[in-house]
C-alpha cells in the first residue's frame, strides 16, 4: 500500500508546490489545490477585488527578481477556481520553466520578447474533457471559454500577489504546441513577473460606448 501511495503523485513532474498537505486523503478531490487556496499568505495580499482590477496593467518589462513558489502555487490554484462548462474543466496549463523553451516561445509568439518572462503559463484547450453530448464545434467552444476564464483568474491572482503580467494571444498555434510537446491547442499565454516599474491607470472608454441596454 505504501509503495502504491508513493507512485501516485498529486503534483506534476518538475513542479512541486512549496507547501503540501501533511496527510493525503484520496477521497478529497483536488486536495492539494484546496490546501494551497486555504493556506495563509506569506506577505500582505491585496484582497480588494476592485482595487486589483483597477491596478492591473499589461507589463512588457519584467525585473530579474524570481517569483516565489508560494505565489506561483496560488496563481495556478486560482485557475482551478474558474467556472467551466458543466464543471468538466476543459483546459490544461503548461508551466514553462525551461529557458530554452521560453526563447522558442518568443519566436512562436511573433517575436514578442516579453514572452521570456520569469513565469510563463500556457493555457490550452482540452475539449475531450467536456463530456456533453454536443457536436465537436460546441465542445471546442466550451473549452476555449474554460481556458480563457482560467487565465483571467490567474491574471487577477498575480496582480493581487504584487506581481504583474501580460496576456499573449498572438502566436503560431502549431509552433507553441511543438515547444510544449502537446497536441492540445493553446488559447493564450500568461507571462508573469515583478514589473520594472509600476504603471498608472489608463483612461477607458465612455460607459455609453461599453453598455447597450436592450428592452
Amino acid at each position: 500500500m505504501d509503495s502504491e501511495n508513493k507512485e501516485e503523485k498529486i503534483y506534476p513532474l518538475g513542479y512541486e508546490p512549496k507547501i503540501t498537505p501533511k496527510s493525503e486523503d484520496p477521497t478529497v478531490r483536488n486536495q492539494l489545490l484546496d490546501f494551497i487556496l486555504k493556506s495563509g499568505p506569506t506577505e500582505v495580499v491585496d484582497t480588494d477585488l476592485f482595487a486589483v482590477m483597477s491596478k492591473r496593467r499589461s507589463t512588457r518589462k519584467f525585473s530579474d527578481k524570481p517569483v516565489e513558489t508560494t505565489k506561483i502555487d496560488k496563481i495556478i490554484a486560482a485557475a482551478d477556481t474558474a467556472p467551466t462548462a458543466g464543471n468538466f474543466q476543459g483546459f490544461e496549463i503548461f508551466y514553462v520553466k525551461s529557458p530554452e523553451k521560453k526563447k522558442l516561445l518568443v519566436d512562436a509568439c511573433n517575436k514578442q520578447p516579453y514572452v521570456n518572462a520569469p513565469v510563463v503559463l500556457a493555457f490550452c484547450k482540452n475539449p475531450s474533457r467536456v463530456k456533453f453530448d454536443f457536436p465537436d464545434y460546441v465542445l471546442k467552444k466550451f473549452a476555449i471559454q474554460d481556458a480563457t476564464l482560467a487565465a483571467g483568474y490567474s491574471q487577477l491572482a498575480a496582480q493581487a500577489l504584487g506581481l504583474s503580467s501580460i496576456w499573449i494571444g498572438m502566436f503560431d498555434e502549431q509552433k507553441v504546441m511543438d515547444v510544449l510537446g502537446t497536441d492540445l491547442v493553446p488559447s493564450s499565454l500568461l507571462c508573469i513577473g515583478y514589473p520594472e516599474q509600476t504603471k498608472f491607470p489608463k483612461p477607458r472608454r465612455n460607459l455609453k460606448d461599453l453598455v447597450h441596454v436592450t428592452w
